[in-house]
């Protein structure tokens, strides 16, 4: 056990390190002078453009500038936006939480939902309807989802506010946008798990000590069904990810979403590498968090 969390915690440094990376090599590809690109849209000056030289080291060679890089990134030190005069740190700080907060809602949503849809559509015709919404809902793009929410729940009956981020009710329509297709595409993969699950020989044995199938379905199929949901976590983080960028958009709320956009659309590079390294590390996480759910799950897992 721990040596699996020492793997994966060494193979999710060589991810960040590698995001790390990357960032910094589109940092000297961007078209024009380095100094150039770190100042974005801000107010230049001579004295800006010495204070970035010494920031980032840029007099010295390109290796000692890297590596510096590298050193200040892992202290927590993401340079500073000349765009916006702040310390990146306290930019991205500031919108964190309400991100943090859509995320974890729309997650939770997703999945309680998926468990329940996967447990009663498992009759023949509830299955059919269920898979047509299920399609519907992954094809479907998150905005118009959105779009649709607003128009019936707080244009026409006026149950949610239309925009920010005031109490419960302002996380409740944004949370269930990002969530549908993530409950759509894991519905799909927990009611196949289930049934493969209870055609397991574990099952029959069940069965034949006198379990009743809910009690086979929820103390056997559920726990096994799980497995492939969770390998499932990266997708999941991506498309919350992906789709909180959007929907934050639509229902005019704060969080990284905002801040991302404002920092492509005025070439705030420190900003935009900040993101891109926060990103990799909470994928690192996610997916440590998915390996030892693995474990935890299926305890077989631990000989092997």
């Amino acid at each position: 056990m721990i040596g699996a969390v020492a793997r994966r915690a060494g193979s999710g440094l060589v991810v960040l390190w590698a995001a790390a990376t990357a960032a910094y090599l589109a940092l000297l590809a961007a078209p024009g002078d380095v100094v150039d690109s770190i100042i974005g849209d801000g107010a230049d000056s001579p004295q800006i453009r010495a204070q970035i030289i010494a920031e980032w080291h840029l007099d010295r060679p390109a290796v000692v500038q890297y590596l510096d890089y590298l050193w200040r990134a892992a202290q927590g030190d993401l340079g500073r936006s000349y765009l916006l005069q702040r310390p990146v740190r306290d930019v991205i700080g500031d919108q964190l939480a309400p991100t943090v907060r859509l995320a974890v809602a729309a997650a939770v949503f997703g999945v309680v939902l998926a468990l329940i849809l996967a447990v009663v559509t498992r009759g023949r015709w509830a299955r059919r309807v269920s898979s047509t919404a299920e399609l519907v809902l992954v094809s479907t793009p998150p905005f118009l989802i959105g779009i649709v929410l607003l128009s019936v729940f707080s244009f026409r009956f006026g149950m949610f506010p239309v925009s920010g981020d005031r109490g419960w009710a302002a996380l409740v329509l944004p949370a269930v946008t990002l969530g549908l297709p993530i409950a759509g595409v894991l519905t799909q993969v927990l009611r196949d798990g289930l049934d493969r699950a209870l055609d397991e020989p574990f099952a029959v044995t069940a069965r034949a000590r006198g379990l009743t199938e809910r009690s086979v379905l929820v103390r056997h199929g559920l726990r096994h069904s799980l497995l492939p949901a969770v390998s499932l976590l990266g997708w999941l983080f991506g498309a919350l990810i992906g789709g909180s960028v959007i929907i934050e958009q639509v229902f005019g709320r704060p969080g990284l979403g905002q801040v991302t956009l404002q920092a492509v659309s005025g070439s705030d590079m420190p900003v935009v590498l900040a993101v891109v390294v926060l990103a990799a590390a909470a994928f690192v996480v996610v997916n440590t968090a998915a390996d030892l759910a693995y474990l935890i799950i299926d305890p077989r897992l631990r000989r092997s």
